[in-house]
């Protein structure tokens, strides 16, 4: 019987998974799962800069504010697609180096800029 022979690891990105051990599978699955939820806002927030722009072109009004809170919550899309990479790469280096899990300031950021968003869009829409 011969022994099983070992393949090098060739997953990517090589800086996570040349890191340390291999940490509990449920863990990284829960940091998988975490990754998804990040992308799923971010796909949100695009959609949601898409639709106020296509809907203010129908009706003639793609004024300087619909054009900035577009903007708006399409850079918050996509901050929350890098963002969530960035994360997912952190979280499982920390994991697999039996670190502390890192913070991350995307979470202030965006938490501002969604309240921000909410209270201009209260008062266009209350008083414009």
């Amino acid at each position: 019987m011969t022994a099983p022979t070992q393949h090098p690891d060739r997953r990517w990105p090589r800086h996570v998974y040349a890191a340390g051990s291999e940490p509990d599978p449920r863990f990284t699955f829960a940091n998988e799962r975490t990754f998804l939820a990040w992308i799923r806002t971010g796909l949100g927030f695009l959609a949601a800069g898409v639709a106020i722009a296509a809907i203010a072109r129908w009706s003639d009004r793609l004024g300087l504010e619909i054009r900035l809170a577009s903007a708006v919550l399409i850079i918050c899309g996509l901050a929350c697609g890098l963002g969530a990479f960035r994360r997912w790469m952190a979280n499982e280096r920390a994991m697999r180096l039996n670190e502390p899990l890192p913070s991350s300031p995307l979470l202030l950021v965006l938490t501002a800029i969604v309240a921000a968003v909410g209270i201009v869009a209260l008062i266009i829409v209350t008083f414009g």
